[in-house]
């Protein structure tokens, strides 16, 4: 086998969301374990034009590591007023980078279309994605409120996530149980995550694995990263 490089250790983390705007106590752990390093965060929008949501919605998520004690020296935020070199200089220069909710279409278009979804793949900072960012950042991506066909997303693992999935809602369970016939899904109710790193991946919270018709708790054996 050959060497691994330091992208095939990073942390990987998919959310769905955080209603109460703060990591429950099992996600929180498992950030003050690996975010040691916390120079620079970096969100990137998924409402690239809305300037102020995303100066608003930047600053809360960062209060958010700052309330389980994380702050980041500094934060930033990428969206349509970044420069596609000073964007790209930004991702070289993250600890951390936080691909943040909003539209999963808008959002891999803006790091298309400035470079920015190589810079990502190549980076060696951990990655956590919320929502539409965790949407994005798997290898066959899915937005079922656009379309039932998958799409490519950033590659970084084999995790097809649908975010803030409700159990109860049937119309939802139907759609993901006929799309699993062809893609393998992680449906994530709120307040969950899946963590990957070094190969391994490991689960917190309500996540149901969606799979061929068939729908049961997810086991991260079932991860194929």
């Amino acid at each position: 086998m050959g060497k691994q490089s330091c992208r095939d250790y990073r942390l990987l983390g998919f959310f769905s969301g955080f209603p109460s705007r703060s990591f429950p106590y099992d996600i929180a752990e498992r950030l003050r374990k690996e975010l040691v390093n916390r120079n620079s965060l970096v969100f990137v929008s998924a409402w690239p034009a809305d300037y102020a949501k995303n100066d608003y919605e930047s600053t809360g998520m960062h209060g958010m590591f700052e309330k389980i004690g994380l702050p980041f020296t500094q934060h930033h935020v990428i969206d349509d007023r970044v420069k596609s070199l000073c964007a790209a200089q930004l991702i070289r220069e993250a600890s951390c980078i936080f691909l943040m909710g909003g539209h999963p279409g808008l959002q891999l278009k803006l790091m298309q279309e400035t470079g920015l979804d190589n810079e990502i793949c190549e980076s060696s900072a951990a990655i956590l994605g919320v929502s539409a960012g965790a949407i994005n950042m798997a290898k066959r991506s899915l937005d079922t409120k656009e379309s039932p066909i998958p799409y490519a997303g950033l590659g970084l693992a084999n995790i097809t996530v649908k975010p803030h999935f409700e159990p109860t809602n049937q119309q939802m369970r139907q759609s993901l149980l006929q799309i699993s016939m062809e893609l393998p899904i992680c449906a994530m109710e709120d307040d969950s995550a899946i963590f990957a790193a070094g190969g391994k991946a490991s689960v917190i919270g309500a996540i149901h694995y969606v799979n061929k018709g068939k729908i049961c708790p997810l086991q991260q054996e079932s991860l194929l990263l």
